[in-house]
């Protein structure tokens, strides 16, 4: 029992809310790194596909997303 953590002496840190423009151009950041993934995505033959385990429709179901998604 000596190495039991007392956890009712953690306390909850609160949450640090980031700066508006930091989140916008991170929100950007990823879209942007869902596009650049989906245009190599889109590449890829039926072999490379089986190889990731996917499926042709699988891939087409990701290509119809919007890059915000």
């Amino acid at each position: 029992m000596k190495d039991l953590q007392d956890v009712s002496a953690i306390s909850i840190q609160p949450l640090v809310r980031q700066h508006p423009l930091r989140r916008l151009l991170r929100g950007v950041w990823h879209a942007l790194e869902r596009a650049r993934t989906r245009r190599l995505l889109a590449q890829l033959d039926q072999r490379d596909l089986a190889d990731l385990g996917l499926s042709h429709a699988d891939r087409l179901n990701e290509l119809e997303k919007p890059f915000w998604r």
